[in-house]
C-alpha cells in the first residue's frame, strides 16, 4: 500500500499565542473539529497561492482554467493578485456545514456538522458524508435534507395494539 503524504503541515512555532488563539476561533466559528482541519484548509490557500504565482507566467487560457475553477468554488478570483489575496475564511465558508448553516438548513453550526456526519444531508440526490465537502456555486441550490421513512417494527407495535383493543 502507498502512503500518502498528510495533506498539512504544523506550525512551525508550537506556542504562539496569537496563532492559537486564532485557531481557536475558526473552531468555533467553523465547527471544525480539531486544529487539523484549519491546518488542511491553510495548505489548501497555501496550494492556491502556490499555483497562482506559477501561474502568472503561463498563457492566458491556463490562468483562465485556473481562475473558472476558484469562481465555481466560489472565490473571487479575477486576477492573480486576488488567488494571492485568499484568506483561510474564504475556503471556510466554503465548507458544507457553512453553507448549510447560512441556507438556515440548520440552526447552529455543530448541528449542521452532525447531519454532515450522520449522512442526512444530499447533494443533488447523493449523500455527502464528509464536513470538509467545498460545496461549489453551482450545487448550492441542490442541498437537501434526507427525509426520514417510518420504520416498519413501530407500524407492526401500532397493528398489533389496534388488535388487542
Amino acid at each position: 500500500m502507498i502512503r500518502k503524504d498528510k495533506s498539512f503541515s504544523r506550525p512551525k512555532k508550537a506556542y504562539e499565542a496569537r496563532r492559537i488563539a486564532d485557531e481557536n476561533n475558526l473552531l468555533k466559528q467553523y465547527g471544525l473539529k480539531n486544529k487539523h482541519e484549519v491546518w488542511k484548509t491553510l495548505a489548501k490557500v497555501d496550494y492556491f497561492r502556490k499555483r497562482a504565482m506559477d501561474l502568472a507566467k503561463a498563457s492566458q487560457e491556463e490562468q483562465k482554467v485556473f481562475f473558472n475553477k476558484l469562481k465555481s468554488l466560489g472565490l473571487k478570483a479575477e486576477t492573480t493578485a486576488d488567488v494571492l489575496d485568499l484568506q483561510i475564511d474564504d475556503l471556510l465558508r466554503r465548507r458544507l456545514p457553512t453553507v448549510l448553516l447560512k441556507k438556515n438548513i440548520a440552526t447552529k453550526i455543530n448541528q449542521a456538522r452532525q447531519m454532515v456526519v450522520h449522512k442526512r444531508i444530499l447533494i443533488d440526490g447523493k449523500v455527502v458524508n464528509s464536513p470538509s465537502y467545498l460545496v461549489h456555486v453551482s450545487e448550492e441550490n441542490l442541498i437537501s435534507v434526507k427525509k426520514k421513512v417510518k420504520a416498519p417494527k413501530q407500524e407492526a407495535k401500532e397493528n398489533v395494539e389496534v388488535a388487542q383493543e
